[in-house]
């Protein structure tokens, strides 16, 4: 990366109540994906993923002009919502852990790189120590919405929605929807959105101590079964979540 330069700025913005150092449990040999909130400026800016621990040395994993050359990376973006999307697959134990979002600004001299979050993947052998079992949930317009968590984590439970507010557990609400945290159960709790709209579609983080699991919450106009709907979501997640229990022990 040479001729690259960084500035001081930030070319994306978090809320107050959303941090931009964003550390993720997840197993190894699992997927995960990760949303990068950007200022409307930068819309038709190249963006990119980095793989390094110091973001002087990092090295591209992924851009938006290239989104599909690597099996491992892939990138989208949703300049709607001003956020990209970036996906890594197989994820190695020793050589997976940090990474940055960041956008790619041309200049006169030199490219300048705008950097969004740095990225911290603690990798497990076996089960995360804070992870949900789907990333992406459906809905639909004036249901509930029930999403359950897995955590051997302390702290207070926080859920955000990326570019707008958050909730601290107990309850409040995120653009007009009520959301309540309930830990009903030992190492489980559940964030519970009442009578959602298409507004409440979105990229989410939930936060547990110094943890955080990104969500994406589709909310459809119209009831659209399918396996992953969560219209009877302690159903669906208990099938689910048995499931790969099951596949575990057996591996």
């Amino acid at each position: 990366q040479a001729g690259c330069d960084i500035t001081g700025l930030s070319a994306f913005t978090y809320t107050s109540n959303v941090t931009a150092y964003l550390q993720v449990s997840v197993k190894a040999g699992e997927s995960i994906s990760i949303p990068c909130l950007y200022d409307s400026q930068y819309e038709n800016y190249l963006k990119y993923l980095c793989k390094g621990y110091y973001y002087r040395e990092c090295t591209y994993a992924v851009k938006t002009n290239q989104p599909g050359q690597s099996g491992k990376y892939s990138i989208s973006d949703d300049k709607k919502q001003r956020i990209f999307t970036v996906t890594i697959k197989k994820l190695n134990a020793d050589q997976d852990s940090h990474y940055w979002c960041a956008v790619e600004i041309p200049g006169i001299w030199k490219d300048v790189k705008k950097t969004s979050n740095n990225l911290l993947l603690v990798l497990h052998q076996g089960p995360p120590s804070f992870y949900v079992v789907h990333q992406d949930i459906t809905g639909f317009n004036g249901g509930n919405i029930t999403i359950k968590f897995y955590s051997t984590q302390t702290g207070k439970i926080k859920w955000c929605k990326l570019g707008s507010e958050c909730v601290t557990q107990p309850t409040g609400s995120i653009d007009g929807t009520r959301v309540s945290i309930n830990e009903s159960a030992h190492n489980v709790f559940t964030v519970t959105m009442s009578r959602v709209t298409t507004k409440s579609s979105g990229w989410y983080l939930c936060y547990k101590g110094d943890l955080q699991v990104p969500v994406h919450l589709t909310v459809n106009e119209t009831f659209t079964p399918s396996k992953y709907n969560n219209s009877e979501p302690e159903i669906c997640l208990y099938e689910y979540s048995t499931c790969i229990m099951i596949i575990n022990a057996l591996m």
